[in-house]
């Protein structure tokens, strides 16, 4: 599934499929998805990783962590393209219990250093809501890092604070613990 929205013209934004008659591209996608979260992390993203973090150890959450869940439709993934290269990328968690199947989770907005200020996260999360809409989902949770980036492109995409939690989480290349900020979106 291509989606044509607000991104530059030469990024590409797509749901990646992850099935097994893709195995090779798949392989090769993964490659290229673990090299955009090691990035992040090197340069400071908060996203639950901290230093050292290897690109083995990026490869792994990957595999170990998201793969199935694509697999299973649990867990839906929209990728940004220049040319054939994946640069960002963003989840919709759809694991949730039967009271609450009109609600989705959004996890790891991850827009590599060297693609950034292009309008990326914003053309991903824009595709990842739409993905939500045709599952049924109505409210989108998140967390992030406050003060950050990211916050600021929430915030402009009419996602509401709920509040901030001090010291959540370490830094990913300090000691230091950050707060994270709480946010939603109706999608009505």
């Amino acid at each position: 599934m291509t989606h044509s929205v607000n991104a530059p013209a030469e990024i590409r934004i797509e749901e990646w499929l992850a099935d097994a008659s893709r195995a090779a591209s798949v392989e090769t996608e993964i490659g290229m998805l673990a090299e955009v979260l090691h990035a992040v992390v090197h340069a400071g993203a908060g996203v639950s990783f901290v230093t050292p973090f290897s690109i083995d150890d990026a490869r792994a959450f990957w595999v170990d962590t998201v793969l199935a869940p694509v697999r299973a439709g649990t867990r839906r993934v929209v990728v940004a393209r220049r040319d054939e290269r994946i640069v960002g990328t963003v989840q919709l968690d759809l694991d949730t219990p039967p009271n609450q199947q009109h609600r989705a989770a959004v996890a790891k907005l991850l827009v590599h250093p060297a693609a950034r200020r292009r309008g990326i996260g914003r053309a991903l999360m824009i595709a990842l809501e739409k993905i939500a809409r045709a599952e049924g989902r109505t409210l989108l949770t998140l967390d992030t890092v406050s003060g950050g980036n990211a916050e600021s492109l929430y915030r402009s995409l009419d996602y509401i604070t709920v509040g901030v939690i001090p010291r959540y989480a370490r830094s990913s290349l300090t000691p230091e613990l950050e707060g994270t900020t709480i946010m939603y979106k109706e999608l009505l």
